[in-house]
This record gives C-alpha cells, sequence and structure tokens, in this order.
C-alpha cells in the first residue's frame, strides 16, 4: 500500500519501452506536484529492467499479465492512495505546467468529478489529437466525437477551443479524477478490456450526478496508437462491442430498445461500407463485436434491473441529433458548426 498523496500521475505501459524513454523525461520534469507510478501491465520487452536502471525512484507496480486498460488500471489504483488519479498514456508528452490546472479545477466544485486538457498531436502540434482534442461529446446513437474532431476530420488549433466547458467525456489518453468517486462508481468496467471505458466511466459519473469537464489551460501531447493502431481489425471490434455494452448500461430506460435498433442499422451500414472498401477483415469485426455483444446484452440488462431504473431524461452535454448524418450527409466538419 503506497502512503497518501494529493495527486497520482498513473502511467500505464505495455510493451512501450520507446515511449518510455521519450515521454517520461517529461514527465518528471513537468510534474513536480505529484507522485508518479508506473504500472507495467505484463510486458515482454524491456520496459522493467529499463525503469529499475533509469528511473529507480519512480514507483513501479507490475501485473502477472496483460489485464488490458481497464483491468490494469483497476488493478494498480487499488494499491495507490491520492486525492486525485491521471490517467497517463505513456505515449504523451506533458507541458510546463500542465497539472495544476486539472487539479485546481476539481478543487473548485464538489460535483466536478473528471476533466482532461487540451490534447493535441504529438506528430503535428498545431493539430488536435483523435483521442480526446478539447473535450468528448456523445450523439443520440453513441457516436463520440470532440471538440477539434468529428470522425476523420482533425481541426488546427487556433485557439477556437480555449475556454473550458462542461463535455460528455473526458479522454482516457489524460484523464484526472477524483479518486474516491473514481472507486465509489467501481472504477473502470473491466469487460471492455480497452477503448471507450472513459466514455463509460463518465457517463456513469454523470448519471451519478457528476460533471466532467475540458480544461484548455492546460496542455499535452498524444502520439496514438501506441499500444493498437487505429487501422487494426482488433480495435474496430473492440470499438463497436464496447460502444454497443456502453449504451446498453447507461442509457436511460425509455430511450434504449429504439436507440440500440437503430444502432444495429446504422452498425450494418457501416459493415457493408467496409467491404466495398476492400477492408473485409473491419465488416467481419463488426459482425464478431455484434455476437459478442449479444451475449453479453443478458447479464448488463440483468445488472440494470438489480440498480434499478437510470435517470429519465438524457444528460444535458449529450447531442441531441446524429452526428453520422451531420458528417456524412450535410457535410458539417467541424465541431464549431454544430448547434445544440
Amino acid at each position: 500500500m503506497s502512503e497518501l498523496h494529493e495527486t497520482a500521475v498513473v502511467i500505464l505501459n505495455y510493451n512501450g519501452v520507446s515511449f518510455l524513454e521519450q515521454f517520461l523525461p517529461s514527465v518528471i520534469s513537468n510534474t513536480p506536484e505529484a507522485a508518479i507510478y508506473v504500472v507495467d501491465n505484463g510486458s515482454t520487452d524491456a520496459s522493467v529492467s529499463f525503469l529499475k536502471k533509469s528511473y529507480p525512484t519512480v514507483s513501479l507496480i507490475e501485473t502477472s499479465k496483460n489485464l488490458g486498460f481497464c483491468g490494469g488500471y483497476n488493478f494498480a489504483l487499488k494499491l495507490i492512495k491520492a486525492e486525485y488519479y491521471v490517467l497517463l498514456n505513456s505515449d504523451v508528452e506533458v507541458s510546463k505546467g500542465w497539472l495544476p490546472p486539472l487539479i485546481n479545477h476539481l478543487k473548485s466544485s464538489k460535483d466536478h468529478a473528471a476533466c482532461q486538457p487540451k490534447i493535441l498531436s504529438y506528430q503535428d502540434k498545431g493539430l488536435f489529437d483523435y483521442a480526446g482534442a478539447a473535450g468528448g461529446f456523445l450523439d443520440l446513437f453513441g457516436y463520440p466525437f470532440c471538440r477539434g474532431r468529428l470522425f476523420g476530420t482533425i481541426e488546427e488549433d487556433k485557439g477556437q477551443y480555449d475556454s473550458s466547458m462542461e463535455v460528455f467525456w473526458a479522454s482516457g489518453a489524460c484523464l484526472c479524477i477524483n479518486a474516491d468517486l473514481f472507486h465509489k462508481i467501481g472504477g473502470l468496467d473491466s469487460s471492455f478490456f480497452a477503448h471507450m471505458e472513459e466514455i463509460d466511466l463518465c457517463w456513469r459519473l454523470k448519471n451519478e450526478g457528476f460533471k466532467v469537464h475540458a480544461i484548455p489551460q492546460s496542455k499535452v501531447f498524444h502520439v496514438g496508437g501506441g499500444t493498437l493502431d487505429r487501422l487494426s481489425p482488433f480495435k474496430t471490434f473492440l470499438n463497436f462491442r464496447n460502444n454497443l455494452l456502453l449504451l446498453a448500461k447507461n442509457t436511460p430506460d425509455l430511450y434504449l430498445f429504439p436507440i440500440l435498433f437503430v444502432r444495429l442499422i446504422l452498425d450494418g451500414l457501416a459493415g457493408f461500407y467496409f467491404l466495398f472498401s476492400g477492408k473485409a477483415k473491419h465488416m467481419t469485426s463488426v459482425i464478431k463485436a455484434h455476437f459478442s455483444f449479444y451475449l453479453r446484452l443478458p447479464s448488463v440488462l440483468l445488472n440494470r434491473l438489480k440498480k434499478g431504473k437510470r435517470r429519465s431524461l438524457l444528460s444535458n452535454t449529450l447531442f441531441r441529433s446524429s452526428i453520422v448524418w451531420l458528417y456524412f450527409v450535410k457535410k458539417i466538419k467541424r465541431f464549431e458548426q454544430l448547434k445544440g
């Protein structure tokens, strides 16, 4: 058991020794306010030996095998005592003074549960990053998008999203969260393994009446795809399956089955799109994702019954339209063009 810290920055690593070599120095030098932990998630490369030799003062937690993003963090955070956690990807470069704006925001109100910084691309620091940008949202049918990124269209950062605001979800690439609330709502859902687990976490916080914010006064730079490439069929499987799971878990009772019905149609269209685009493996991933979801659905519905009814109203930060329609049909490509 660790000593009690105000803030613990926790980096989950899986076979990422090159990222540790490249980015851990920036975390150490630019984060004097926090304790730094590296959680090695069953790596088979030289990660552990590198850490022990080069950074013996950095706290190291080892799992016995790869537990996934969710399982790895859940395992480690049970061992780390802190008021606030920052879940930080190993492929993130942090800037000077990045942490205080996040912690100060969470301290400002008891209903502020989690937040994220502005996340920019490491490869091109003038562009937003795909995974989080300036704060995440969800449309009526469960499709995530961000201030600064709609589907594959990534905007240039011109300061257009420099205002702090309430969002629907904060990115798992750099997620700052109240530690007590993290444990109170059960942590990350390990059945997700990886991808969209942070959206599920934030939605559960919102269902309990808490708020999630984007704080662009803090800035970090993310490589992206360090553990699982965006073009991987396995990532397609996880994204489609987990997206359905988070809808089934969190959507208010009144809207659940109508929304799932529409999603089945939209996912079918996505499968045909993959097929006709020469990405047959991704179409197969969509099919596998649905079968995996159907097998899990009875237990998800049973858990809903045990926990009682969801809030009757949709969250005020849920986008009440279809981002698919607006992006692909109406050709809206920038967040600032959206209304409502």
